[in-house]
């Protein structure tokens, strides 16, 4: 990896467009317990960018976002060391809501919807920020627009729904923090082919609209398509990262599978 400079109370990375990043990952290592998940992670995303994180299961793709969005900060066996920095914030010591509050949301893996809840009741939790709750009946009218299939069964209990019903739910209601950044977790897990298609074309237009993406995936096709900058994480570690036209596909393989020691920007 390059070495991150600090500029004032941000970073930025040479080489990558002169850019100031918008989010910063510095020196990050995470617990549970005994057993370490991250070993000194850093990197840093532009402002509009899509960063896609690829590995396989194991690779310690959800803890690095489990980080960020300071679910690592609760209870007593989970811990991490590090800096993590958002438009000039620290993140690293700050609780959840708090971290929302800068402007930074996550779409989880499995998505966490509360299934006996209608449509709008779901995106509605998602607008509990002040400045969102002001905007949220436009807001709310902008995610229909935006899905129209939620528009018309906002009124549906998401139990009824479809899995790729429920993502598009799950990404409304990220949208309705109105954040500057997203962190999608495993957006393909267990969706047929041709609506994963549809819901990475929903992240790209949510790219285009000014939103900086993070993007976690196991799919290495899907994350190289949609990525402007890609990161491969092996045993806790990126073990390799650029642009995806700077890495051959042996190289990615061979840094996602461990099958020898990779080369280019690790």
């Amino acid at each position: 990896m390059s070495t991150l400079v600090r500029k004032g109370n941000l970073f930025s990375q040479p080489g990558r467009d002169g850019q100031y990043p918008i989010l910063t990952v510095e020196n990050l290592s995470a617990w549970y317990g005994e057993l370490q998940a991250l070993f000194d992670v850093g990197f840093s995303v532009n402002t509009g960018e899509v960063v896609s994180v690829i590995g396989a299961n194991g690779a310690g793709k959800s803890t690095l976002l489990r980080s960020i969005t300071g679910m690592m900060n609760r209870g007593k066996t989970a811990k991490i060391e590090g800096r993590i920095d958002c438009q000039g914030r620290r993140l690293d010591k700050l609780r959840t809501e708090k971290i929302v509050e800068t402007g930074v949301t996550m779409v989880p893996e499995g998505r966490m919807l509360f299934q006996r809840m209608t449509v709008s009741e779901n995106l509605l939790v998602g607008a509990h920020l002040p400045r969102a709750r002001e905007m949220a009946p436009e807001k709310l009218e902008e995610i229909f627009a935006f899905f129209p299939r939620l528009s018309e069964r906002k009124n549906q209990p998401v139990s009824q729904m479809s899995g790729g019903e429920q993502q598009m739910v799950a990404i409304g209601r990220a949208l309705m923090s109105q954040p500057s950044v997203i962190l999608f977790d495993e957006l393909s897990l267990g969706l047929a082919p041709i609506i994963v298609d549809d819901i990475y074309e929903k992240v790209r237009q949510i790219n285009q609209s000014g939103v900086t993406c993070l993007v976690i995936e196991q799919d290495m096709r899907r994350a190289l398509d949609v990525a402007d900058y890609v990161l491969v994480m092996l045993e806790g570690r990126i073990v390799l990262d650029g642009r995806p036209e700077e890495l051959s596909v042996d190289a990615i393989t061979d840094a996602y599978f461990g099958t020898h020691e990779a080369g280019g920007h690790a």
